[in-house]
């Protein structure tokens, strides 16, 4: 089987099949090399016979016959290319080949039945064969004939054994070339749909990564937005307050109109919303354009670790044993809680989808002061769509964790069953990590005790 395509010049390293042996792997590397050496083989002893019989006896025929040997060698050339004109002036030859003095000369019609076979279709090689068989067919009962009346001198093969000969060997040449051809077509396409399947999964997978920073960013623009118009609110009520403190004291303004440290602090307040202001507009005319496509999305509040409990039974509600252990301070970061939120919710939704047999589902949320690990375990035997899978969940999630450095492992643990594991950095309160002392214990999240073992 001669087949050019190696896995040096494959998609995504995707690992696809090639000729085996060094061999052939080096032919087909070297089209060029084939073609002359097949030409040559033919030409060389061909001509060698051609010139010495045409020197010993320079009859037309001889000189005829050396004319046709040598276009047909020259032709062999173009066989992977034009297998049809190469056909074409092989059958040629064969029927001249009988009337210029020579056995059938069909080597040349061999390697055009084969090429037409490997290069075209099955169906040309067999019309090939038919007008092989039927030249050869004329041209042996001709010669017959014509020996028969001693118009004619007889070759050195009967033509009726010549006929037969020729046909036999065209025969094989049409069944190997069909079986070489078929082969190479059916691996072509294998190659082909292999490199449009990583094609479509590198697609595929842009197209999460971008639904998913897509959904970031609207979240992170409520989030955002939300503490832009608390800090607007806070700035515009401290403005409010200097100026009725102002109010209250009885102040009169100075001679010399100069500003007093009450006036100064509510016009800076003011200046502190207004910023906000701007820089609220800004962000929402920046994002506005990833959240075209979802006008009619929920405009809620982002879940977080308090509403894990919540989710836990919407997944134990749908016939999942899910155990559930938290241990550690959750961070005050509102975009890392809705990170571990959207982890352990992908997670349990990959179980639910493909380990519906797990007979133990556990989760294990590990909150340290400079990281936060979150483990989702199963014991389902077999995960038999799990590889099939899209993929765009697993992708998104990869796209989150990496806002925050850090990494996503998902695949078969040790034992038997699947696990998504998950280490990410955590962001500490700003007071926190300037004091260099830990957050204070907050509460634990509303989870119901059936379904959480707590460790703190």
């Amino acid at each position: 089987m001669t087949q050019g395509a190696t896995t040096t010049d494959t998609p995504g390293g995707l690992e696809l099949p090639r000729p085996p042996g060094v061999i052939r792997r080096f032919l087909a590397a070297h089209p060029v090399v084939v073609d002359v050496t097949v030409a040559a083989v033919y030409l060389i002893p061909s001509l060698l016979g051609a010139i010495v019989l045409s020197a010993r006896n320079p009859t037309p025929q001889e000189i005829a016959h050396l004319a046709l040997t040598l276009v047909a060698g020259i032709a062999l050339l173009g066989r992977r290319h034009q297998p049809a004109v190469v056909f074409a002036l092989a059958t040629v030859l064969l029927g001249a080949s009988v009337f210029l003095g020579r056995d059938m000369d069909v080597v040349p019609t061999l390697i055009a039945l084969y090429a037409l076979a490997v290069y075209r279709s099955i169906r040309a090689a067999w019309v090939a064969f038919g007008v092989t068989a039927a030249v050869t067919v004329v041209t042996a009962t001709v010669e017959t004939v014509l020996v028969q009346v001693r118009a004619f001198a007889p070759l050195d093969t009967p033509a009726a054994h010549a006929g037969i000969l020729a046909l036999s060997f065209s025969v094989v040449a049409v069944l190997i070339g069909s079986n070489v051809g078929s082969r190479r077509r059916y691996l072509d396409a294998l190659i082909e749909r292999a490199r449009q399947l990583a094609r479509e999964r590198d697609q595929q997978a842009e197209i999460a990564a971008a639904a998913e920073r897509s959904r970031i960013a609207r979240e992170m623009h409520d989030i955002v937005s939300h503490s832009l118009t608390v800090m607007i609110t806070l700035a515009d009520g401290s403005a409010r307050l200097v100026d009725s403190a102002a109010r209250s004291e009885g102040g009169v303004a100075r001679e010399d109109d100069a500003p007093t440290p009450l006036d100064r602090s509510a016009e800076t307040m003011r200046l502190v919303a207004e910023t906000g202001r701007g820089a609220l507009a800004d962000m929402r005319r920046l994002l506005g354009v990833l959240r075209d496509g979802d006008g009619d999305a929920a405009r809620e509040p982002q879940p977080g670790v308090a509403e894990l409990g919540d989710l836990v039974e919407t997944f134990r509600a749908a016939g999942l044993p899910v155990r559930i252990t938290v241990s550690g301070t959750p961070p005050d970061d509102v975009g890392q809680q809705l990170t571990v939120y959207r982890v352990v919710q992908e997670g349990l939704t990959n179980v639910l989808r493909y380990a519906s047999t797990a007979t133990a589902v556990r989760v294990v949320i590990v909150f340290q002061p400079g990281s936060v690990i979150i483990t989702v375990d199963d014991d389902a035997a077999l995960h038999p769509e799990a590889a099939q899978g899209s993929g765009r969940g697993l992708v998104g999630l990869r796209e989150r964790v990496g806002l925050y450095g850090g990494t996503l492992e998902a695949g078969p643990r040790p034992g038997g069953g699947w696990r998504v594991r998950t280490v990410f950095d955590a962001v500490r309160g700003r007071s926190d990590a300037e004091a260099g002392t830990p957050a204070p214990a907050r509460p634990a999240p509303a989870i119901p005790d059936h379904t959480l073992e707590e460790t703190l």
